[in-house]
């Protein structure tokens, strides 16, 4: 037996059923047992075991599923024990039992048959492969019915329907030898049923296409809330109520039959896998009373009653209840602005936009988040937002970077903008509002984190009529004629604006309710004080508020097409492995730290033994993308500039971080190259071999923001001509490096009228809480401390055993597998 065995194999490269089969051997013998082997092992000196050792291994059967043989499997593992070692302890040991586990068996899958979700009228593929030592054989049942004509490893259904939903088994022989593989679950999801936004999760393995629906019932009536994701493996489910787990709610589909009153809240189902996780839309759910009145001492009126009584109203009922205020849906257009070509950079608008779009994501909104966009780019990031709008929608666009106003208009200035800069080189705010009012929309909030200062250069006086509506509201981050101010750091820390709000953003409470409360932290931090204070104006007539529930309206079928065209500007690609002839194979995957921020990362999954080096990375990108080399392919995610998505990513892997998508004017196109030695050759100089990537066009880079104006309507957006200044361009001088930076105009002229008091925080009061480290260490010590961001493989395993069919957890499968061993008893007789 020996000799069909790989000696040299260490004994941790077992796979897990075998490990565990051996376990189970040696746990059960008294006499030939763990114990035994720990003697025998312990007398070899090279594999030496210590009574220690021994104390160690029994401690283990006071676990829960602690095994004391796996204990000592393992410790021999570190010392270097080889399957060839193990047998031979075995052999001495007598127990033929447990050599007959390390014994290749006739038949043996190599690759099971995996459990997946997909769409309804996409191709399935089951795919079970095994080896035996005559020609293999296989028969696929779909429960306890045999699949006709799936004779082959391979079963296929083109086009998939949903009756095809089900568990699946393949039955492999061999001669006399057969096996059962895994049982595989497939899903099959209509997405005609989609509502929602669809988004990959972070690695990419699964995607949300179903999302619940928000509930208004009366008690008695049933309650069903449905999700659903794709993936392989099958995505597992766990719906949750006001932030708890619901009991036994382990299916995509939830139902409440007979619901009461206290079933209503707010609910969301987190979809996982073995690796990934990610969660649902958050929907409100009402259950109305019945409300019946008594009209005389005879006569009770139910709610159809009182219909008719009112001469076909409804009123006299329904203003006996509150009226729930809805969001027909939710979008955001989140602007960054830092890396100014004419003007001093920024820091914290990146971390700020970072973290309203994870405050906004919570809340429901379809989020685009932008980092330094030019002007054209501005105006067409704009229009795609107001293609998102239509009747009833809350529309909420936060800004970021440098910005003026004049004659009560604000203006957004873009990283291209001249210095000096005019009305024609920005966006104002109040031409993009007019716009969205034609929309009819039903919240307009604007969220601007900019200085208000008088542009002395502009002399322009846009006449912008606005339509009255009672549904705006503008937070500024400052004053009228005032800067808004960031807080120098070793790290990246957010703008003073956002340190407040996102402290509330998430509140259960009116919008203007939500920002008087920001006004009022910001009031009580010393650092600022007296320098920047929140300004509110608001049109808001309602008690609307960001965490309103999303009812669809009339317009279902526009919102859908707006939805996909939501979905392109976040399409990650999918993770892939590369092959290489050598017998490398590198896994590739990808992550989005922003809409127009593409994140990939390599990792060696698989390398030959011979080779004693390897090292793959990639190279060759569009030069559109103005990618640096010396920050690509970097060990750590901060070497790159990955600072916010850091702790997400996988670890173990080289980092490159490819900025500004919106500029990529064709196919992302790159090349992984793989560099290796062997320890044959002769000479140093590694072996190159490279492949070419096509991942077509990421995230934002699908709208092609880069081009020139396409629509009329940016035009609108600048109530004047378009024609850039061409005014010449001044670098800053040193006395732009302020410790409190300003997020203003910073033109030269403006800054060296302003007092000193405006350029610096008096040091001995302020500079060492807002300056030298983060700001929530202010008030507990002065000392300094870095940025810290406050955000939330297996191989192939051997065949079961012929009585052994592994299942995946499922409250169905037990009985499905008894039902199916019956039928084939049944069979058999």
């Amino acid at each position: 037996m020996a000799d069909s065995l790989d000696r040299s194999t260490k004994i941790n490269l077992l796979k897990e059923p075998v490990v565990k089969r051996i376990c189970e051997v040696l746990d059960k013998s008294s006499s030939k047992g763990w114990r035994k082997l720990g003697e025998i092992v312990g007398n070899d000196r090279r594999f030496k075991v210590s009574p220690d050792d021994m104390e160690m291994c029994s401690l283990k059967v006071l676990e829960l599923e602690g095994s004391p043989s796996r204990m000592l499997l393992r410790l021999m593992a570190e010392r270097g024990c080889t399957t060839g070692h193990l047998v031979d302890y075995l052999q001495a040991l007598g127990n033929s039992e447990a050599l007959q586990c390390l014994k290749p068996s006739a038949l043996q899958i190599l690759l099971q048959p995996q459990s997946v979700a997909l769409l309804c009228g996409h191709n399935l593929r089951l795919s079970c492969h095994a080896m035996g030592k005559s020609p293999v054989h296989y028969q696929w049942f779909k429960a306890k019915e045999e699949v006709p004509n799936s004779s082959s490893p391979d079963l296929v259904i083109s086009p998939v329907q949903l009756k095809d939903a089900g568990f699946y088994i393949c039955r492999v022989h061999s001669g006399d030898a057969f096996e059962f593989s895994h049982w595989a679950q497939v899903d099959v999801l209509n997405i005609g049923m989609s509502y929602g936004q669809s988004y990959h999760s972070l690695d990419g393995r699964l995607k949300l296409v179903i999302q619940p629906q928000t509930q208004r019932l009366h008690v008695g009536e049933t309650l069903q809330l449905e999700c659903g994701a794709t993936g392989r493996p099958i995505p597992r489910y766990q719906w949750h109520r006001n932030g708890v787990p619901i009991s036994n709610a382990t299916k995509r589909k939830l139902m409440i039959p007979h619901a009461m009153q206290d079933h209503g809240g707010k609910y969301r189902c987190e979809i996982s896998s073995s690796t990934e996780r990610m969660w649902t839309n958050e929907v409100n759910v009402v259950i109305a009373p019945r409300i019946s009145v008594q009209l005389s001492g005879a006569m009770e009126c139910s709610e159809d009653d009182l219909y008719a009584i009112g001469g076909g109203s409804s009123d006299f009922f329904l203003n006996s209840i509150p009226e729930q205020l809805y969001a027909t849906d939710k979008v955001a257009l989140l602007i960054g602005n830092l890396s100014y070509q004419n003007h001093p950079q920024l820091k914290a608008p990146m971390v700020d936009v970072y973290d309203l779009t994870n405050l906004l994501r919570q809340l429901n909104f379809k989020v685009v988040s932008l980092l330094d966009l030019t002007e054209s780019e501005m105006r067409n990031a704009v229009d795609e937002f107001l293609l998102l709008l239509h009747k009833g929608v809350y529309g909420l666009l936060y800004y970021a970077g440098h910005g003026y106003e004049n004659y009560g208009n604000s203006f957004m200035v873009p990283v291209d903008a001249p210095n000096p800069y005019r009305s024609a080189n920005c966006l104002c705010v109040q031409s993009i509002l007019k716009l969205m009012q034609e929309k009819e929309t039903g919240l307009n909030v604007f969220l601007l984190d900019m200085c208000r200062k008088r542009n002395i250069h502009d002399d322009s006086t846009p006449n912008i009529v606005l339509r009255v509506t009672a549904n705006i509201v503008f937070g500024y981050a400052t004053c009228q004629d005032a800067e808004a101010f960031e807080l120098s750091s070793s790290g990246f820390t957010n703008g003073v604006f956002v340190k407040f709000l996102k402290k509330r953003l998430l509140d259960d409470e009116k919008i203007t309710t939500v920002l008087d409360r920001v006004a009022e932290d910001m009031g009580q931090f010393d650092a600022t004080k007296g320098k920047q204070a929140l300004e509110i104006r608001s049109s808001l007539s309602e008690r609307r508020a960001l965490t309103d529930p999303i009812l669809p309206g009339d317009s279902a079928d526009l919102a859908h097409a707006h939805s996909r065209q939501w979905a392109k500007a976040h399409e990650l690609p999918e993770s892939m492995c590369l092959d290489f002839d050598c017998g490398a194979q590198i896994k590739l995957g990808f992550a989005a730290e922003f809409s127009n921020v593409l994140v990939i990362y390599t990792h060696i999954i698989k390398k030959p033994d011979d080779m004693s080096f390897c090292q793959a990375h990639v190279t060759d990108f569009s030069q559109d993308l103005d990618v640096d080399p010396k920050e690509m392919n970097r060990e750590t995610p901060e070497e790159t500039g990955i600072y916010l998505l850091s702790s997400s990513l996988p670890q173990h892997c080289l980092y490159t971080r490819l900025s500004s998508l919106q500029k990529l004017r064709e196919e992302l196109v790159f090349t992984v190259c793989l560099q290796g030695a062997f320890t044959a050759m002769d000479d140093d100089h590694p072996i190159h071999w490279k492949k070419s990537v096509d991942i077509g066009k990421p995230l934002i880079a699908r709208l092609d923001l880069h081009r020139a104006m396409r629509r009329n309507s940016c035009l609108q957006t600048c109530m004047m001509p378009h024609s850039p200044s061409h005014s010449p361009c001044h670098s800053p001088g040193p006395e732009h490096h302020l410790h409190l930076h300003l997020h203003g105009s910073h033109q030269a002229q403006d800054y060296n009228r302003l007092s000193p008091q405006h350029r610096y925080l008096d040091i001995s009061e302020h500079l060492q809480g807002a300056v030298g480290g983060c700001v929530d260490s202010y008030y507990d010590n002065l000392s300094q401390c870095p940025y810290e961001p406050t955000y939330d493989s297996g191989g192939l395993s051997s065949s079961p055993g012929r009585f052994s069919i592994p299942i995946e957890a499922s409250e169905d499968i037990t009985e499905l597998q008894t039902v199916f061993i019956n039928s084939l008893q049944l069979q058999s007789q």
